[in-house]
Parts: structure tokens; C-alpha cells; sequence
């Protein structure tokens, strides 16, 4: 009955569609970009239909890709479930969930031990990525903790919590009477608002646009790299109020005019609807509702 089937041939066309691309493919596969389209060109002449429209920037599931994708993937993660079962240490008490490498480090990594003192038969699997998961073509993730402008509607969302921009330096700091040797620490922080969050517009709302002039400017691209570089007092930092939380809380870094501040996005705990009514992910977000509001 399914000796012929081209399971292969599904497996490359799931990973393909899910991931956007042969390539990503191929590393997920440990296989070469060129087996993966011989595989889905295999699959299509199999079946007679055309899977993916291919453009100059890559490929595009055609519309009978797209029916295909969402058959396969529920089929493929139900067997992967089916052969879960049968290992001794499975059980159904963890949770995958993914964000920013950021928030995990910052925020979420040094509260989760309270999550464990209360539910310490669950297990939490922290995956982090600046990319953003497609929960509902991506099933082996549980839950995204995000940094949202625009609400997916798509998706069953909790608030978290606010997030707005200031400047913060070390306890005692204050900048130099003439400006000479002010450094101010940048990271390339990302907006879809019209309104910019970076140095020039801190500087225009503080009236200290002159600083722009004469300070030097600190380059990361990483936040946990330019709050250690504040906290190190290689200059007044510009961050998020959700990531320099525990910083401020431990006495290492303090607003710097705190009456300028620029709002942001908003975090939000998202997963597919009806799945906050399972377990693990219902603790997990009620201790998320718990956790909040001595933190806000």
C-alpha cells in the first residue's frame, strides 16, 4: 500500500517549504541544495503538479504547494509524535519556545528558575533566533516571546509588557562639562514605526544636540554586549527598559534623564490559538501573568 510512496521526496519538500528555501533545506537535510530540488522535482513529476514557482530571488510555494505543505508537515509531525511515544524518557511536559537571543539572556534566562521552583516536573526548551518562526507552519515550537509593533491576528496573544527607549549609564556618571571624550553606545535597534530609535532623536528631545557633534560613538550590534560596555562605563548607553531591567534592579546602571523616553514595541507571549490551553504552555504563561507585574 505505501511502498511507493516517495517519502523522501515529502521529507525534502516539507523542510524546503517550511524553512523558504532549498538551502536552508539542505542544512536542515545534511544534504546538498542540488539533491533537494532533484527530490521535489522528482515529487512534482510524481504527482503532476508544480510545488514551488521559481523567481530570480528563489522559490515560492505555487498554490498546490501550499495545500501539499500544510497535509505534509501535520502527517510528518504526527509520526515524529507516534515515534516520540515509544522512547523511555518522552513525556509531554515540555515546552519549546522560541525569541531574540536578547530577551532570553537579559530577561527570561534569569527569571525561568522561578517557573521550575513551581512546576519543576516541566521542562523548558529555549530556542533563540532574531528571525521570526512562523508558528503555524513551524509546530515543533510551543510558544514565541516577541517584541511586537503590528499584532499578527492570526495568533492567540498575552500582553507582557511595554517597551520604551532611554538613556542609562553607571551610578555616578554624568557627561563631560565640554563634551570632550563623551562616548555614546549604539546598537542598531530595529522599529517598523516612522519614528527612529537612536541617538539623533534621543539627542533632539533632550536638547542636547550638540552632542551629536562632538561625542564618539560606540558600535555593537549586540545589546548584551553594549549594557556590559555601560555597565563598564564605556559611555551612556540608549536601550530598552525591558532589557536593562535586571541592570537597574542590581544597582549597576541608572536612567539618565528619565523624563525622555521613546516608546517602542510591545512584548507579547503568541502561540496558535487553542494551544494555551495546554499544558505545559498554560502554567507557562500563568506564571508569565505572576511574573509581570513585580517586574513591570
Amino acid at each position: 500500500m505505501f511502498a511507493k510512496l516517495p517519502l523522501t521526496a515529502l521529507r525534502a519538500f516539507e523542510s524546503a517549504a517550511r524553512l523558504g528555501g532549498f538551502k536552508a533545506a539542505a542544512d536542515e537535510l545534511a544534504v546538498t541544495p542540488a539533491a533537494v530540488s532533484h527530490q521535489i522535482k522528482t515529487l512534482e513529476e510524481w504527482l503532476g503538479v508544480l510545488l514551488f514557482e521559481r523567481t530570480g530571488q528563489g522559490v515560492l510555494l505555487s498554490q498546490n504547494g501550499e495545500r501539499l505543505y500544510h497535509q505534509v508537515h501535520a502527517s510528518l509531525r504526527e509520526i515524529h509524535r507516534s515515534l516520540e511515544a515509544f522512547k523511555p524518557d518522552c513525556d509531554e511536559r515540555s515546552l519549546t519556545l522560541t525569541t531574540t537571543p536578547a530577551f532570553a539572556s537579559l530577561w527570561l534566562i534569569p527569571r525561568l528558575s522561578g517557573f521550575y521552583r513551581r512546576h519543576p516536573q516541566f521542562h523548558v526548551r529555549v530556542e533563540t533566533s532574531n528571525g521570526l518562526i512562523d508558528l503555524l507552519r513551524d509546530s515543533s515550537v510551543d510558544l514565541a516571546l516577541r517584541a511586537v509593533f503590528k499584532p499578527d491576528p492570526t495568533l492567540y496573544q498575552r500582553d507582557l509588557l511595554p517597551e520604551r527607549f532611554a538613556a542609562f549609564a553607571p551610578p555616578g556618571w554624568s557627561p563631560p562639562a565640554d563634551g570632550i571624550g563623551l562616548a555614546l553606545i549604539n546598537v542598531p535597534w530595529h522599529s517598523t514605526t516612522t519614528a527612529a530609535v537612536d541617538w539623533p532623536r534621543w539627542c533632539a528631545l533632550a536638547g542636547h544636540e550638540d552632542w551629536l557633534d562632538r561625542a564618539r560613538l560606540r558600535e555593537y550590534d549586540d545589546e548584551h554586549y553594549a549594557l556590559q560596555a555601560a555597565i563598564a562605563g564605556h559611555g551612556l548607553v540608549l536601550a530598552s527598559n525591558v532589557l536593562v531591567a535586571d541592570s537597574v534592579a542590581r544597582g549597576l546602571l541608572r536612567p539618565y534623564r528619565p523624563d525622555i523616553q521613546m516608546p517602542a514595541a510591545h512584548y507579547q507571549a503568541v502561540c496558535v490559538p487553542g494551544r494555551e490551553r495546554l499544558s505545559p504552555i498554560r502554567e507557562f504563561l500563568a506564571w508569565l501573568d505572576e511574573e509581570i507585574p513585580s517586574q513591570a
